[in-house]
C-alpha cells in the first residue's frame, strides 16, 4: 500500500520561476546546448537536488544524475528525464517540465519519508534540441546510452561553427571518453524512464484534458538541402512557354505533397508533412524569375509506411514537374530516424495512475521527437507523459497552467512510486 504521496509543485515553480530569470532574451527564453544557458539551468537544478538531499553525480557528456536511494541499491534504478536546453527565443517549459517533475515527485517522496525499493533517478539531459544547436537526434541521451558514434562529436554547432567535441570541453566535459564508448546507463541498470513533456499541439487543451499518454514517437524521413534549379530571366520580357521558374516549381511541389497528405489521411494513415523552409536565392530580385530555390522538408509518422508513401509521391511528383516545366530537383542527403513505439507495460502503468488518481487522460501519438526514443531503442521500457499546454512549444507563448502540471506530476509520482517498489 502506497503513503499519501503529493509533488512538491512549489519546488517545481520556484524552479521555473529562476530558469526564466536566468534565460530570457526579451520576449522567450534562450537556453543553448552545452552553452552557457543549459550550464546555468544544470546548476540550478543540481543546487535545489543538493538541498532536498538527493545524490548527484554527472556523466562524461554532461548529463546530470539526482538520485532519491532506495532500499536496494543494487537494483535497476528507475528514470524520470528530460531536457533543460530550448530553442532560441522559446518557451520556459519545453523540456524542463519533464525534470522539474521528477524533482517535485522525488520531493515529495522525500518529504513524505517514503523509501522506494529501487533507486529513483532524476536525469536532466544534454542538448535535446538538436535541431536549434547541432544536426543531431539526442545526442544527450545517446551519450548516456553509449549509442553515440563517435563522427557525430565532429558536427559543428549551427551558430558558432565549432564542433560539438569543442563545446563539450568548454563545458568541462570528455568527449574522448564519448568516442571511446564510456556511458553510465543501459539495460544493465535501468529498469524504466519515463519523461514528461507539455503537448506541442492543441488536442489537449482543445478536448480539455490535462493528461496524454504517448503511444509512440514518430520516425522521420527528411531533406535539409533539397533545391530547385531553373533558369533566371527576365521577368517582363518572357512569356510562360519559355520560362523555367523555380519558385513555381516549388510552389506546386508544396501544393501536390499538400494534397497527397488530405489523400493519404482519409484513408486513415496518420502522419504530418511540412516545408519548413522555401526560399529564392540571393540572385534573385524584383524584376526576375527565379531560376534557383531551396527548401527544407519534413515528414513524420508512428507508421514508417506512411513516410515511405509521401517520399514515393515526393519522387513522382518532382519527375512530372521536371518535365513540365523545364526544372531540376535536387534532393541532397536524406536524414531521419525510426518510429518508437512505448512500453506497453509502462502506457498501462501510466493509465492505471491516473485512474486511481481520478485525473483524465487519453492515448496520443507524439508529433515531435523526444529523448525517450534513444531510451527505446537502447531496448529499455520507455514512457512519456504529455501535459496540456497552451499557445504549441518552441514559442515564447507556451503556457502550461501549474494545475495541470502538478496534476501530470502527481501521476509520474504514483508511478514512480509503483514502479520502485
Amino acid at each position: 500500500m502506497l503513503p499519501n504521496l503529493t509533488p512538491d509543485v512549489d519546488l517545481a515553480a520556484e524552479l521555473f520561476a529562476g530558469l526564466r530569470a536566468g534565460s530570457t532574451d526579451g520576449e522567450g527564453v534562450t537556453r543553448e546546448a552545452y552553452g552557457p544557458g543549459e550550464r546555468m539551468a544544470h546548476a540550478l537544478v543540481r543546487a535545489a537536488a543538493d538541498r532536498i538531499g538527493l545524490e548527484s553525480t554527472v556523466d562524461v557528456a554532461g548529463n546530470l544524475y539526482m538520485t532519491l536511494p532506495g532500499a536496494d541499491r543494487a537494483a535497476k534504478r528507475v528514470i524520470l528525464g528530460s531536457h533543460l536546453d530550448s530553442v532560441r527565443q522559446g518557451g520556459n517549459y519545453d523540456g524542463a517540465a519533464g525534470v522539474l517533475a521528477g524533482m517535485a515527485a522525488v520531493a515529495g517522496m522525500k518529504r513524505a519519508g517514503f523509501v522506494p525499493g529501487r533507486d529513483i533517478t532524476v536525469m536532466a539531459i544534454r542538448a535535446e534540441e538538436a535541431g536549434a544547436w547541432f544536426p543531431v537526434s539526442y545526442p544527450g541521451s545517446r551519450m548516456a546510452l553509449g549509442l553515440f558514434k563517435a563522427d557525430g562529436l565532429e558536427i559543428r554547432r549551427q551558430d558558432s561553427g565549432r564542433m560539438l567535441a569543442d563545446h563539450m570541453r568548454d563545458e568541462g566535459f570528455d568527449p574522448d571518453a564519448v568516442a571511446r564508448g564510456e556511458h553510465a546507463i543501459g539495460p544493465h541498470n535501468v529498469a524504466a524512464y519515463l519523461e514528461l513533456h507539455i503537448e506541442q499541439g492543441p488536442v489537449l487543451d482543445a478536448e480539455r484534458i490535462p493528461v496524454g499518454i504517448v503511444t509512440g514517437i514518430p520516425g522521420s524521413r527528411r531533406l535539409r538541402q533539397a533545391r530547385v534549379v531553373g533558369e533566371y530571366n527576365h521577368s517582363g520580357g518572357t512569356p510562360r512557354k519559355y520560362r523555367r521558374d523555380a519558385a513555381a516549381a516549388l510552389a506546386e511541389l508544396a501544393h501536390r505533397m499538400d494534397e497527397e497528405w488530405v489523400r493519404l489521411e482519409t484513408m486513415g494513415h496518420v502522419l504530418v508533412c511540412t516545408f519548413c523552409t522555401m526560399a529564392t536565392t540571393e540572385e534573385a530580385g524584383f524584376t526576375k524569375i527565379a531560376g534557383e530555390a531551396t527548401f527544407q522538408l519534413d515528414v513524420r509518422s508512428v507508421s514508417p509506411h506512411a513516410c515511405d508513401m509521401m517520399f514515393e509521391a515526393l519522387h513522382r511528383f518532382m519527375t512530372e514537374i521536371e518535365a513540365r516545366r523545364g526544372v531540376r530537383f535536387e534532393r541532397g542527403p536524406e536524414t531521419g530516424s525510426r518510429a518508437s513505439p512505448m512500453d506497453a507495460a509502462v502506457r498501462e502503468g501510466l493509465a492505471r495512475a491516473a485512474r486511481d488518481l481520478g485525473i483524465p487522460c487519453r492515448e496520443m501519438a507524439s508529433g515531435g521527437g523526444h529523448d525517450a526514443a534513444a531510451f527505446a531503442e537502447a531496448r529499455i521500457p520507455a514512457g512519456m507523459l504529455f501535459v496540456r499546454n497552451q499557445n504549441g512549444s518552441h514559442n515564447p507563448k507556451e503556457d502550461m497552467r501549474m494545475e495541470d502540471f502538478a496534476a501530470a506530476s502527481a501521476v509520474v509520482q504514483r508511478w514512480a512510486a509503483e514502479a520502485g517498489l
